[in-house]
């Protein structure tokens, strides 16, 4: 993938395609900021990301729990940070320990930390478009 990418989804299928390009064009630590807003897709771009780790266990917004764990030979971590109101907030919940991990972490909400997010981080930015199922994907990658 080139540093930025606009893509149009018509389907869940063709949002997890997408989000299946991203972690199969990527090794090791990846971070990952989603924005866009409430019903634009985020969690299910997460789902499309899970399905290429091969995780079969089902993946929902962690809007109460705030992060989801998946353990796979490359894990993933998926945090939403609705309800949370700061980097003083994410602090509590131990951010710093997931976005060191080696593996995937996902951040729903990403732009309420967005002073702790890393320069390598890959800002996905989702927005409904005409239609019920479609999406514009903007993938903005580092450098």
């Amino acid at each position: 993938m080139n540093k930025e990418q606009r893509f149009v989804s018509n389907s869940t299928q063709e949002t997890w395609d997408i989000a299946r390009q991203l972690v199969e064009s990527t090794k090791g630590k990846l971070i990952i900021a989603l924005h866009g807003e409430l019903g634009s897709g985020k969690t299910c771009f997460v789902q499309g990301m899970a399905d290429a780790l091969g995780i079969k266990k089902a993946v929902t917004s962690p809007t109460f729990t705030l992060i989801n764990e998946y353990k796979t030979q490359r894990p993933l971590c998926h945090i939403d940070l609705y309800r949370l109101h700061g980097a003083e907030d994410a602090f509590g919940i131990g951010i710093e320990d997931y976005m060191d991990s080696l593996g995937i972490t996902a951040i729903e909400w990403a732009e309420r930390i967005a002073d702790l997010l890393p320069d390598d981080t890959v800002h996905i930015y989702m927005e409904q478009a005409d239609g019920e199922d479609k999406r514009i994907i903007t993938v903005k990658r580092p450098g």
